[in-house]
């Protein structure tokens, strides 16, 4: 979010004090990102020492004025002409909590994404019903109609962000469960057999002749000495 330009899109309809910034801020946005009259005045502070806007003296009450100047107007156009860079995403705690949550010791990552999709699911809830009474506002009209349909487009943007959050979350669980499935299990350890061992007086031969092979292949009769037939 930047209040920078934000508060230069304010002052271009006009002088504002700090105070009447921040209102008008929250009331355009319907409080999404609230403000504090320190964070405005803060970033006055900074707009001013880069020549963005100037101070215009004061009001019936005595408030201190804000005018944009030249070079804010540039600035300002420059930024509503200028495509919001993607390249750079903002950091996501969500995101940055699930990558941290894989192999985890002592987390259920399943856990976590129920829990989750719990409060995104009530959180879509709460918009929804929100913009509808925003629309309500908007066709009834007003003077604060601008208020209105600027409130409805940032109501209908965090509809559609928690939506596809919720898209998101479900596609986590689901490829968690294939790569879960995919994983291989380790295979039972095949029982060690033992080698044949040959006879202390045995032949070469004979240690490797199947077995019965060896008498037929004796040439000595074991009850008389003599040669045995062949």
């Amino acid at each position: 979010m930047s209040i920078r330009h934000g508060l230069l899109a304010l002052l271009e309809r006009g002088p504002r004090y700090g105070s009447q910034l921040r209102t008008e801020f929250e009331s355009r946005t319907g409080s999404t990102w609230p403000l504090n009259v320190g964070q405005v005045y803060t970033t006055l502070s900074r707009l001013e020492r880069d020549g963005m806007v100037a101070q215009g003296g004061r009001d019936e009450a005595g408030h201190e004025l804000y005018t944009i100047t030249d070079a804010g107007l540039t600035e300002l156009r420059t930024w509503f002409e200028k495509p919001v860079d993607r390249t750079s995403p903002a950091r996501d705690e969500l995101a940055i909590k699930l990558a941290m949550a894989v192999g985890a010791p002592y987390v259920d990552i399943r856990d976590v994404i129920q829990s989750q999709r719990r409060h995104t699911v009530k959180a879509m809830q709460d918009y929804t019903r929100l913009k509808a009474q925003a629309l309500v506002a908007v066709e009834s009209g007003g003077a604060r109609e601008r208020d209105d349909v600027a409130w409805l487009l940032v109501l209908e943007q965090l509809i559609f962000q928690t939506e596809a959050e919720a898209r998101w979350l479900d596609h986590c669980e689901a490829r968690l469960i294939r790569l879960s499935a995919l994983a291989p299990t380790a295979a039972p350890a095949a029982a060690p057999t033992a080698a044949p061992t040959a006879s202390p007086t045995a032949s070469p031969a004979a240690a490797t002749a199947p077995a019965g092979a060896v008498a037929a292949t004796d040439p000595t009769d074991p009850t008389t000495g003599t040669p045995g037939a062949r």
